[in-house]
């Protein structure tokens, strides 16, 4: 997928807000997710899925970290994500669709986080992009 040069300033203006924040996004992504996707959390049932519990900032922040590399590689996501597609495929097994679940909250989060920022076109880039790291860590489990 290819993004052009707009997409990649919207995708990377963001990335750059959330970097100071990643824990703190990733754990009220996961509690968006769980909340509004109950079935997601058979994958989390060694986690405390409480309000705010360390285990959520800590996954919610490596999803983030994850999401903010992959910003800075827009151009080779299948690359830069290789290692955690081997991961979701051969090992944790996650229903590929949650992705566009976890996506869906992350833009939610996004949006309620940096509103002035998270324009239409800022949206409409992340939508995209959240899209292509969700295929590429799906691409394995064929």
């Amino acid at each position: 997928m290819t993004f052009s040069e707009a997409e990649k300033a919207a995708i990377t203006s963001i990335a750059a807000k959330i970097a100071g924040h990643t824990d703190d996004i990733g754990a009220e992504a996961l509690e968006r997710l769980f909340v509004s996707f109950p079935q997601t959390k058979t994958y989390f049932s060694h986690f405390d899925l409480s309000h705010n519990s360390k285990d959520l900032h800590n996954h919610g922040g490596k999803i983030v970290n994850a999401i903010g590399n992959a910003a800075q590689h827009v151009d080779d996501l299948d690359h830069a994500l290789s290692s955690l597609s081997d991961l979701h495929a051969q090992k944790l097994r996650v229903d590929p669709g949650n992705f566009r679940l976890l996506s869906h909250s992350i833009q939610v989060t996004l949006a309620v986080h940096f509103p002035n920022d998270f324009t239409a076109v800022a949206q409409a880039a992340w939508d995209k992009f959240l899209a292509a790291v969700s295929s590429v860590l799906v691409s394995k489990y064929r």
